[in-house]
């Protein structure tokens, strides 16, 4: 018998995390998410490398986009297979896969009324990858886990899922797979978090596997540290407001919009920064928000501890929670500074374009970028220094202060990511360096390979590997 893994995306990029697992004639995808990245885009418009009626299960680390996003495309092609992931994944996946419906609907219509307008057509049809309703067929499929515990997956194939402490709810997922005479386990890290990172656990270690799948997101780099970050940020937001002008902070409504809420909150308990009004302007940040406040059972002790004494980062004074059109709209008639926190986070799409179009030609506001951005994003070109952006179909220059923190990231860097590695239980037969610029990823399997003398392989998109 012979295990086959094939690299069907995060393999040479950072997203559209999905990695097929075959063995006796049964099929597992270990993550179905989305390519982001401008220049992988066209794949998801692809038929899937195969028949998707053939999967037998899939299984999810985590529920961004890059991890989940084709989930509804892989139903319509004609999956209907079980779905495995954590309760809280669960719950903000369909969240996240109704706002991108929502938004794919949107787009297409945009698109398509643009053209007409312009008198020109478009290479492709304007049509969205695929619907809301595409994205509730989804939901019936789920089949939530608990962590530690052992799932059969289809004959033959077990999983459990480990704690990643990266996003509410986020799995390190170990693949086993057995029969009569052998046994062998593939790890698959989806994202890492870290030890610091506030409001959720820190991750699981001490794993034991024989082949090993580690994201390198940020495996070329070393993100600051707590402090340096806390202060990093009450410098951007303190001097910000001396210049007169507007925080904008492009958040992605996972996580990343409930962290830098922790960070902001933190620095008013200890009167760091003024009490500016904090502008949460992402319906879904706060839909994903309320899941966060149903489990509590997922947050570390400090979360804890100020949820018991009142302090929710969720629920602070000067917190303003934004949900409809007209209230986004009237935040631009507000005199005085104030902090903006809008998806998405890498400025694709989402109100966070038209905080943008408000502030990003004037030299007194700050827009201030707390996560990675991926090659091809607005994001993107903005922090490496674009001198003027296109943005709702028109042209802007840059005038506004552009910060980038990244120790603000869900994501572990070179040497959490080293650290999670070596304290596996004992040394992998092989590792796969995954979910990462080309750079960032071969740099970090250099330093695995100079560290610990294991066999280290950066794959690339498609490639199929035999183990054993």
């Amino acid at each position: 018998m012979q295990i086959k893994l094939t690299f069907l995306g995060a393999a040479g990029s950072v997203t559209g995390s999905k990695y097929l697992v075959e063995f006796n004639g049964s099929r597992v995808l270990v993550d179905c998410g989305l390519c982001q990245e401008r220049e992988c885009q066209e794949r998801d418009w692809e038929p899937f490398a195969v028949p998707p009626e053939s999967i037998d299960a899939v299984l999810i680390t985590h529920a961004h986009l890059d991890h989940t996003g084709y989930l509804p495309k892989l139903v319509s092609g004609g999956f209907h297979g079980p779905v495995y992931c954590t309760e809280a994944t669960a719950e903000i996946t369909r969240v996240i896969l109704l706002d991108a419906a929502k938004l794919m609907e949107e787009d297409a219509e945009f698109k398509r009324k643009r053209h007409e307008r312009e008198g020109r057509k478009a290479p492709h049809p304007e049509l969205p990858l695929y619907t809301i309703r595409d994205a509730e067929r989804v939901f019936h499929l789920f089949k939530p886990v608990e962590y530690d515990k052992t799932n059969n997956i289809v004959n033959g194939i077990n999983a459990v899922f480990y704690n990643a402490g990266h996003v509410l709810g986020s799995a390190d997922i170990k693949v086993i797979i057995r029969d009569m005479k052998f046994e062998r386990s593939i790890l698959f890290s989806g994202d890492l978090g870290t030890a610091d990172r506030p409001i959720v656990r820190d991750p699981e270690k001490g794993i034991e596997a024989d082949y090993v799948l580690v994201e390198s997101t940020y495996g070329d780099r070393t993100v600051e540290v707590k402090g340096d970050l806390l202060g990093k940020l009450a410098d951007v937001i303190n001097s910000t407001e001396k210049a007169g002008g507007n925080i904008v902070i492009p958040a992605f409504a996972l996580e990343r919009s409930q962290d830098i809420l922790y960070y902001i909150n933190e620095l008013l308990i200890e009167d760091r920064i003024s009490h500016l009004l904090v502008l949460l302007d992402s319906p879904m940040a706060l839909d994903i928000t309320e899941i966060f406040e149903r489990h509590e059972e997922l947050f570390d002790d400090e979360m804890k501890d100020l949820v018991e004494h009142r302090k929710s980062p969720f629920r602070f004074v000067d917190l303003k929670l934004i949900r409809t059109t007209d209230e986004s709209k009237a935040i631009n008639h507000i005199k005085g500074t104030v902090i903006i926190i809008s998806g998405s986070g890498m400025c694709n799409g989402g109100r966070i374009k038209h905080h943008l179009v408000a502030n990003i030609t004037r030299p007194e506001s700050t827009i201030l970028f707390i996560g990675y951005q991926a090659i091809g994003t607005l994001g993107r070109l903005i922090v490496d220094g674009a001198e003027r952006v296109r943005i709702l179909g028109q042209y802007y220059p840059v005038k506004a202060h552009i910060v980038q923190l990244h120790g603000l990231s869900a994501h572990a860097d070179r040497e959490h990511l080293l650290a999670w590695l070596t304290g596996l239980k004992r040394p992998p037969k092989r590792v796969f360096v995954i979910h990462g610029e080309p750079k960032s990823a071969k740099s970090f399997a250099a330093l695995v390979t100079e560290k610990t003398g294991w066999q280290v392989t950066v794959p690339v998109y498609k490639q199929e590997v035999v183990l054993d």
